[in-house]
């Protein structure tokens, strides 16, 4: 079993999944010859050739209604936007057309497609490179929004979502691309989609992210441990349709929780998870949520990125301003 960055494990998906449904396609600007701006499709086109790695224009709007026109005609297009920010122009088809098709046909038709984007600040990129919109997909009914935050959930969630039958927005956190490395067979096998999943149990603390802050996470988790307490960690992984059930049910045991996103505050999905804790958990609370996001702010250049991101410092400070609460 080779060890693989997450990089690494999107194009092990896509390669498998080229390979054994000859209905997937995979189409963009650069993916073919160049092997994409981050090199996640390197090599495929070589393999599998131009009429199944398709370089495309620079065109996000066409890119978008390629992927949905291939959808209605049986095939399975895995589209991918250079950069998140520059996914905007896709909304009209993504939105309008990809996740409504199902209802408008009363079932008749579906539109299995995903659209694949680097997600995420952290890499001193320049504006429109570095955004997290998580929540305006998840926002829209029909779609499913799924972010991975390593090597084998990257490898397992992206072949389940190639595999449904609606289309899902694939965010990829650009920041740990290449971070680490952990052992992925490449069997074959997907992981669950619209499940959390529990990284490290605690009885003290429930700490929820998702992407990229996973390992922040992990390190506050860590952290806190040093001083006696104990931390869950949950990777929400898909962040629509959202699995509050294992979240409730962490917070039934700890009492406290703190959501952690890089996403600005205001309307992101921490929001949502702090509403349903209220409607759903009050009475398991002994705190009030904590939540630690970007700002309501782009986001800036590489001097103040960091700045702008959650650290492991800033998490901390809120487990124990919850954990304060008796």
């Amino acid at each position: 079993m080779a060890e693989i960055t997450l990089i690494e494990a999107v194009t092990q998906a896509l390669a498998y999944e080229l390979k054994h449904d000859p209905s997937v396609v995979v189409l963009g600007e650069d993916v073919g010859v160049n092997g994409g701006v981050f090199r996640a499709t390197a090599g495929l086109h070589a393999r599998f050739g131009s009429e199944r790695v398709i370089d495309t224009p620079l065109d996000e709007t066409s890119i978008a209604g390629l992927a949905v026109g291939m959808a209605f005609q049986g095939m399975k297009a895995v589209a991918e936007a250079q950069f998140d920010g520059f996914i905007f122009p896709m909304m009209d088809h993504i939105v309008c057309h990809a996740a409504r098709m199902r209802t408008r046909t009363r079932g008749r038709l579906h539109c299995p497609m995903v659209l694949r984007a680097p997600w995420g600040g952290g890499i001193r990129a320049p504006e429109h490179h570095s955004e997290a919109p998580e929540a305006l997909f998840a926002h829209i009914p029909g779609l499913r929004v799924v972010i991975p935050s390593s090597p084998a959930r990257a490898y397992g969630l992206l072949l389940a979502a190639i595999r449904d039958p609606d289309p899902v927005i694939f965010f990829e956190p650009k920041r740990i691309y290449r971070q680490y490395k952990e052992e992925v067979a490449d069997d074959g096998e997907p992981l669950p989609l619209d499940v959390c999943f529990v990284l490290r149990d605690g009885s003290d603390l429930t700490l929820v992210t998702w992407g990229a802050h996973v390992k922040e996470a992990l390190e506050a988790a860590d952290a806190l441990a040093g001083e006696g307490i104990s931390t869950e960690v949950i990777d929400v992984a898909t962040v629509k349709p959202l699995d509050f059930d294992t979240i409730h049910e962490s917070v039934k045991k700890t009492g406290r929780c703190v959501i952690v996103h890089e996403a600005a505050r205001t309307c992101g999905i921490g929001a949502e998870i702090a509403a349903q804790l209220a409607e759903k958990a009050m009475f398991d609370l002994v705190a009030p949520v904590e939540r630690v996001t970007g700002y309501d702010t782009p986001m800036p250049l590489f001097r103040l990125e960091m700045k702008y991101l959650p650290s492991v410092d800033r998490i901390v400070a809120a487990a124990k301003r919850t954990l304060a609460y008796r």
